[in-house]
């Protein structure tokens, strides 16, 4: 029986968009975001949802939004594991099943801007070709609070994207990315690897195998979503005070150690992706780690691993000297 779905990417010249969506409890704020996906200028679009066993009424949301869209939408359960295995186990088997198709990732409690895909279709043109070329749109977000009233916007990142960064830092808001097709195929043959390593962040991993692999990263200082932030956010914004003592404890409490090796272990699963100067690079850290102390703080200037601040810098020593990287 023929796909509906991909029926409709060949129906048009456009490019397709595919959006992945993973729920959870959602209820009280997707419909304003699905209602989004209905005013996208780029009209070119389908949608994969998954439910990670929500007790509300997320699931009933998702059926009545294909039951207006049949050919668009397809709702699967997810892997019940955590956001990241739920992103990941989406974007590897929409890469399977439309490999022509480029891939937008979307949380549930966002509403995006109207002209958020098409924004992103206009600058894949400009930088390349986006059937051909791993290309990766970003963007600033507007921060809201649960009933969209404006609080400011997200970060700009001024060092720019590399994988040097990624190593040590994600820049790149999830509930933003649109993937082209090529870009997307990276990232569902390197998704398996990802969810054995338990990665912590799925657009972490993104940022990562995407410099990695010599993808063109492109984080849009204009922002494309209303990003609610409320006591139920997965992760939420972290603005200059937050986000310090957040980074503290999380020294404190060894994890971001623990994140790495995890990381670490997925890029080493995918070291064919890497070019050959970043596979380099990824040996060259394993082999700086394993110093500890000054020596690997040292090893950290020289390789140019950094973060996106002087002050993250300075905290990026810290943890290289007190064993926490």
């Amino acid at each position: 029986m023929e796909n509906p779905v991909s029926s409709l990417i060949s129906a048009t010249q456009t490019p397709h968009i595919r959006i992945i969506m993973a729920c959870r409890n959602g209820a009280a704020h997707l419909p304003d975001q699905l209602a989004s996906f209905e005013r996208q200028t780029h009209r070119n679009w389908s949608l994969d949802a998954s439910d990670d066993g929500s007790s509300d009424a997320t699931t009933d949301i998702l059926e009545a939004f294909r039951k207006r869209h049949p050919s668009r939408v397809r709702i699967f359960d997810g892997p019940r594991a955590g956001v990241a295995p739920a992103f990941l186990t989406l974007a590897a088997r929409a890469a399977k099943d439309a490999p022509e198709a480029a891939l937008a990732l979307s949380d549930q409690d966002d509403v995006w801007s109207k002209v958020k895909l098409a924004r992103s279709v206009r600058w894949m043109k400009r930088a390349g070709d986006p059937a051909r070329d791993p290309l990766v749109y970003a963007s600033r977000t507007i921060l809201t609070d649960t009933h969209l009233k404006k609080l400011g916007l997200s970060h700009l990142h001024m060092r720019g994207p590399s994988f040097r960064n990624s190593l040590v830092q994600n820049i790149l808001g999830g509930n933003t990315i649109v993937l082209s097709a090529p870009a997307a195929a990276i990232l569902g043959q390197s998704a398996q690897a990802a969810i054995s390593a338990r990665v912590p962040y799925h657009d972490w991993w993104i940022y990562m195998m995407m410099a990695g692999a010599g993808a063109q990263i492109f984080n849009d200082p204009k922002p494309t979503l209303y990003y609610r932030q409320h006591g139920s956010n997965q992760l939420g914004h972290h603005g200059p005070v937050r986000g310090r003592l957040k980074r503290l404890g999380t020294v404190a409490k060894r994890h971001f150690s623990g994140w790495l090796d995890a990381n670490i272990a997925a890029l080493f699963a995918n070291r064919l992706s890497l070019t050959p100067e970043n596979d380099a690079l990824l040996m060259r850290f394993l082999s700086a780690r394993k110093m500890g102390g000054g020596a690997y703080g040292r090893a950290l200037r020289e390789l140019d691993i950094h973060r996106q601040t002087l002050q993250g810098d300075r905290v990026l020593q810290v943890m290289a000297r007190t064993g926490r990287l």
